[in-house]
């Protein structure tokens, strides 16, 4: 097959186990021989749309096989696949078309109101109920020639264009090639061992670069099973992990303290997890060790977007003893921890981390300047993330760049406040932000969710770190909220927390006061 991107994995999965599931949604199950096939009808269908290679295709929709047919379809074409949050509102949607140039835009039922408001491409494809002008998926799709599709696609075609969550100013498109996704595979192949009867629940969002990269395509590669959430419900993980008998799993911290806060936490069977991975922010130690303490194996990743996403992994066999890190390097791929000036950080000293290797980015869609101000000379990828490496070169996530604050002269990393809260017994999730002070030019505000039936006073809370923290760590600002603003791949929005307004301090207790910080 000239095919050599992910557009030729249907045909060489289907010739292997044409008859093994490749899919699960909702009550229907597919093989990988009507995946096959499915996606070849598709691909004619968008080669008679007019779509050629280096043509964008956008999908804008929840977790769906669908989602996966439009992907593959795209890249047998030599198309560029572009998934859309499908949370966003209508102007950041339809800035993205746009930016992206997307010819096809394939949109789900839960998005029509979404889709009536947006300029629209020169074809529209409904999963649910069409509009006038626009075709029904199913119905086009079956209409489609079944004649299998192979076209020249090298691995350095571009495959993929994923927008940054855009928590600061405009999103930027990541740019993915086919080599990018293929190396990433290998090196999460390389950590875990992933297996043909793997069965995946793939619970984070799709259009997420960690539930695609990281679980869907190594399960597809290695010929498992993925059982797909529409969207993430904790009860239903439960139902469908017992179900299906799902041995392994993603999901990010807000996921996986869902599920331990759940009544049927003691009690549901989950004795064929086999492997839990999470990622997208520091993973609290104390959650860590609830896992393990109900026998789970966990295991925690660092990467991003830009790095399709593998940077680093904790293997299996070192999450005990190296709780809370994110790992070394993966397989494929060099990690650098540097001060300001690009020279090595000495262990336990914070610094930047830099990434290289096969699975990087070359850039961002149409923006030189961004691409210019990610990547050094040497194709080193400038994360923006703040961490530390111990003696054995494992490294931990401190916090991002632009997250960290100056207190009093003091530097402060939210994400450390943030995993001492967590230990209090009463809080479920909290997030921590500077804010300008006219003494200590910044302190800190956090924003606190109590775990049900609780309750919980900033004067509490604050009691709590005091002998936890340094003075200058402890928030001058503690908000008890219901919940917070998080994007579409489940990161906590910290923008929308520092533009709340400041409340007035109510007591001296709440104002910057002390020797040497607030606090």
């Amino acid at each position: 097959m000239r095919n050599a991107g992910l557009g030729g994995w249907p045909f060489r999965r289907a010739r292997m186990n044409p008859d093994r599931a490749a899919f699960v949604f909702e009550d229907r199950s597919v093989s990988y021989a009507e995946f096959h096939e499915r996606t070849a009808r598709l691909a004619a269908r968008l080669r008679e749309a007019g779509v050629r290679a280096g043509d964008r295709v956008a999908y804008l929709g929840p977790n769906h096989i669908a989602f996966a047919e439009t992907m593959f379809a795209t890249h047998l074409l030599g198309g560029v696949f572009v998934p859309i949050n499908a949370r966003l509102a209508v102007p950041e949607i339809a800035y993205m078309l746009a930016d992206s140039g997307a010819a096809v835009l394939i949109y789900a039922p839960e998005c029509a109101a979404a889709a009536r408001e947006l300029p629209a491409p020169r074809t529209v494809v409904a999963l649910g109920p069409p509009r006038p002008g626009e075709r029904e998926y199913q119905t086009w799709l079956s209409e489609g020639d079944p004649t299998p599709i192979d076209l020249p696609v090298t691995l350095d075609a571009l495959a993929l264009i994923l927008y940054t969550s855009g928590t600061t100013g405009a999103p930027k498109g990541a740019m993915l090639s086919h080599a990018n996704l293929v190396w990433n595979c290998f090196n999460v192949l390389a950590g875990i061992d992933v297996t043909s009867t793997e069965v995946t629940l793939v619970s984070a969002p799709l259009f997420h670069v960690a539930a695609l990269n990281q679980t869907l395509l190594p399960t597809f590669l290695k010929g498992g099973r993925s059982v797909i959430m529409p969207s993430w419900d904790v009860d239903r993980c439960y139902d469908l992990i017992e179900k299906h008998r799902v041995t392994w799993m993603f999901g990010v911290t807000a996921m996986f303290a869902a599920l331990a806060r759940s009544p049927r936490w003691a009690s549901a069977d989950l004795s064929s997890v086999r492997t839990l991975m999470a990622g997208g922010v520091a993973v609290p130690v104390p959650l860590i060790r609830a896992y393990q303490e109900r026998g789970l194996v966990f295991c925690q990743g660092y990467g991003l977007t830009e790095t399709s996403p593998g940077a680093t992994f904790l293997e299996a066999s070192e999450s005990a003893r190296k709780v809370g890190s994110a790992g070394v390097p993966v397989f494929f791929a060099d990690v650098r921890v540097v001060r300001a000036d690009l020279t090595p950080a000495a262990a336990g000293e914070p610094g930047e981390v830099l990434i290289r290797g096969p699975n990087v980015t070359p850039g961002y869609w149409r923006n030189p300047e961004a691409t210019a101000a990610a990547l050094t000379e040497g194709g080193w990828f400038r994360s923006g993330d703040v961490a530390t490496l111990d003696e054995e070169g494992h490294l931990y996530i401190v916090d991002r760049v632009k997250d960290m604050y100056i207190s009093g002269g003091e530097n402060v990393y939210p994400a450390q406040v943030e995993a001492v809260l967590f230990e209090h017994p009463a809080v479920a999730e909290a997030a921590v932000v500077g804010v300008p002070d006219q003494t200590w030019g910044e302190v800190g505000r956090a924003f606190v969710v109590p775990r049900e039936g609780c309750v919980l006073t900033p004067d509490e809370l604050r009691a709590f770190l005091r002998p936890r923290l340094a003075k200058y760590k402890i928030p001058v600002y503690v908000d008890i909220v219901a919940a917070l603003p998080r994007t579409g791949s489940g990161k906590i929005r910290k923008p929308d927390l520092r533009a709340r307004p400041l409340p007035v301090p109510s007591s001296p207790v709440d104002a910057p006061i002390g020797d040497g910080g607030p606090g």
